[in-house]
Formats: C-alpha cells, sequence, structure tokens
C-alpha cells in the first residue's frame, strides 16, 4: 500500500513486555500491506539500565570531562540495543526484519557531537531491504559523517531522525509512537482538565516544543513542515486512538471553521529559569548579546528599558552570562528559580483584552508576573517557579473553549 514510518520512543520500548505491543501494532500495519520503516529510541528513560542517561554516566563517572566524541559512541548504543532486540521479537513472530543503525541507514551528520544535524539521508539501503520484504528497524537519534565518525543529534533526535528518513522516501505521513493518547492543551500530569487535540497546525506544535511542551522535537517539526509530510501522535498502549494529526491546517481537517475559531491551543510551561537585569546603555547591551550569541547562550523575552534591559535564559547558563557581564563592568541582577509559561493559541496580538485575562488570572491566585513577551501565536509569563503549576492551571482555566 505505502511506505509508513513509525518511531517509538523510550517509554514505548522501556520493556520487553512494551516492546511485544510494538510488535503487535508492526504487525497489524504489515498485515494491511504496508512497508514499514520503523525508528527506535534506546529503552526507558533516567535510571534504566540502558537509557541515554544511564550510558552517560557510565563515561562521566570515570571522567567528568569526557570527550563528546567518545560520549556520542556510548549514546548511539542505547538505540542499538532497543532496536536488535525488536528486530529478534520481529523474527520470533515470523515478520522478516532488519536493523540497521543511522549510519547503516544513509544518515549522514555534521561532524558537530551530540549535537549534530542532518545533512542528507540516502536512502538506498533502506529500500533495499524494504524491496526484500522486510520490516526495516533503524536506530534513530544518531548517524555518521562522511568520514566514519558515529554523531547524536541531540535530544528528541530520534523524532528527527524518523522525520527525515520519511521525507528521504517520499512519505506522505510519519507516525510517532508515545505514551499519551495525543497532544493536549497542557501536561495532564499537571492540568487534570487538559484535552487531547485532535490535530494542530505545525507552527502551533512548534511553539509548544520550544516553549517547553514535550511533545516533539522542535527541528522534527520545521522537517516535517519543508517535506509536507503530516505527522500523527499515537499511544502505544491505546493504539485505536486516533491521536493528534499535524500539518497545513487544511489538509489535516475536515472541520476547518472549528480550527478558526479556537483561541487557545496548548499551555506550556518550561522551568529552571533565571531572569537578568543589565543596567547598561544600548551601544554596551548590544556589544554584550553579541559575546552571548558567540557562546550560543539562547536568550528568550528581551525587554529594553531606558535604563535596564532583562531577559530570560536556561538558569544552566547563568555563570557564562555572569562572566561577560561582569568583563563589561555593568550592573545587574539574578534572579534564579524562574518558570516560562505560555499560552499558545490563534492571533494573540490581534485579539483585545487577552494580556488583561491573564494579569486578572494571575492576580486572582496571588501569583507575580515578573515579566511577560507576545507573539502573533503566543502569550509568554514568566514567575516563580513555586508558582508555575498554579500559573498553568489560571491560564488554561481562563482560556479553555
Amino acid at each position: 500500500m505505502g511506505i509508513i514510518v513509525q518511531k517509538f520512543g523510550g517509554t514505548s520500548v522501556a520493556s520487553i513486555e512494551k516492546m511485544n505491543e510494538v510488535c503487535n501494532i508492526i504487525e497489524s500495519y504489515k498485515k494491511k500491506g504496508n512497508d514499514l520503516v520503523v525508528v527506535v529510541s534506546a529503552m526507558g528513560r533516567k535510571g534504566d539500565p540502558y537509557a541515554t542517561d544511564t550510558l552517560i554516566n557510565l563515561c562521566t563517572n570515570v571522567n567528568k570531562k569526557s570527550k563528546k566524541r567518545e560520549l556520542d559512541l556510548i549514546m548511539s548504543c542505547g538505540e542499538i540495543i532497543s532496536g536488535t532486540i525488536l528486530t529478534s521479537m520481529l523474527e520470533g513472530r515470523n515478520i522478516p526484519a532488519v536493523f540497521l543503525t543511522g549510519i547503516q541507514a544513509g544518515i549522514l551528520t555534521t561532524k558537530i557531537f551530540s549535537d549534530s544535524k542532518i545533512k542528507e539521508v540516502n536512502p538506498s539501503r533502506i529500500k533495499r531491504e524494504l524491496d526484500e520484504g522486510k520490516v526495516v528497524v533503524i536506530a534513530g537519534f544518531q548517524g555518521g559523517t562522511e568520514d566514519g565518525e558515529i554523531t547524536t543529534l541531540g535530544r528528541g533526535g530520534s523524532d528527527t531522525s524518523a522525520v527525515a528518513i520519511g521525507k528521504s522516501l517520499g512519505c506522505e505521513t510519519v507516525q510517532i509512537y508515545t505514551d499519551v493518547d495525543g497532544i493536549m492543551t497542557a501536561d495532564p500530569r499537571i492540568e487534570p482538565s487538559a484535552k487531547i487535540l485532535d490535530y494542530c497546525d505545525y507552527e502551533e506544535v512548534f511553539q509548544m516544543a520550544e516553549k517547553g511542551a514535550k511533545v516533539i522535537h522542535p527541528r522534527a517539526v520545521e522537517l516535517a513542515k519543508n517535506g509536507d509530510i503530516v505527522l500523527e501522535i499515537k499511544n502505544t498502549l491505546n493504539p485505536t486512538c486516533k491521536g493528534t494529526r499535524i500539518g497545513l491546517t487544511r489538509g489535516i481537517t475536515s472541520n476547518y471553521e472549528d480550527f478558526k475559531t479556537r483561541f487557545m491551543t496548548a499551555v506550556a510551561h518550561k522551568d529552571n529559569i533565571a531572569q537578568v537585569k543589565v543596567k547598561s546603555s544600548e551601544k554596551l547591551f548590544s556589544k554584550i548579546l553579541t559575546e552571548m550569541e558567540v557562546k550560543h547562550i539562547n536568550l528568550d523575552m528581551i525587554n529594553f528599558f531606558t535604563e535596564e534591559k532583562a531577559f530570560a535564559l536556561d538558569q544552566n547558563n547563568i555563570s557564562e552570562v555572569e562572566d561577560i557581564l561582569q568583563k563589561h563592568n555593568v550592573k545587574y541582577e539574578v534572579r534564579k528559580h524562574c518558570a516560562k509559561v505560555t499560552l499558545i493559541g490563534s492571533k494573540i496580538t490581534e485579539t483585545p483584552g487577552v494580556i488583561a485575562k491573564v494579569v486578572r488570572a494571575l492576580s486572582k491566585s496571588n501569583i507575580t508576573l515578573l515579566q511577560s513577551s507576545d507573539s502573533y501565536t503566543c502569550l509568554t509569563c514568566l514567575v516563580r517557579e513555586e508558582d508555575m503549576i498554579e500559573t498553568v492551571h489560571a491560564i488554561h482555566k481562563e482560556f479553555e473553549n
């Protein structure tokens, strides 16, 4: 019927029992006549024996300054372990299958260890194995350089692998299997009234991922958009649930009017954020920003005032930022333990009263708004980390449909 790329995340391959569910899904699609490419993550999450963080710790526990090249080599083992086990299980069910590492699958990357970018995918080996009737299982999160170095793609890299492979094979759809029924209006672990979204536009999901929602990696969304690939987010343990479809709105939903009237798409959150306020001239602050850019320090929520400039960033980058600020001998303040809570929706800057509603909702819950920023599709609030969950509740309640 056609080639389908299915990606199974760490929770989907965390145990033999979970892998049996994966095999059931693969078998059901195979019986319908589909050619299948299956991209896998490492088994489980932090603390599990073969999870990526566990493998990293094997090196960093003996040498905290382990080189990124060697860390990439040991990290790549996680997907190799899960992929070979899954392939063996499929073969045990008399389903012909073959496992390929990223480099064997033709994934060519840049030579930036631990955060490499995919340059191209040569799908000739994949197509050859498919022509022989096999399910092709591929290690996600990894690839290789022209001179044979193994590289990894950074967190969420398996999503990117799956979409890049799908694009190289001319697929119209890539399925991403996880442990939830689809993308939700908020993290259901902290927002009990969160609802499943039947469909999302690429830009909405990109913003959700950028603002902290653990749905799919932003690179994968961008790649899908460029390749006009529809993404389906599905639940490994509930495969009959239709999940969430991601694509160009007119192509993914017949109920376009509902999309046009939907204001709130989701509320995303991200902790471990710091706020920095700097007293300096715009000319000096421009130099400071340039130095931060050179060091690849990502800033967000930048506000310019006459006497003061404010911005937010990942708390892990504070020491580097303070080094730069001290070098320029400027006065500054750092507030750690903050969080960003973002309302993602339609025409936010064009809709009157949005910020007023947010301020009132936070005020009712005695939450102090430290800073805010907005765009056409987002309104981000910086709050104290201890207020993050209550902020999600307040904004979600105020704008839920």
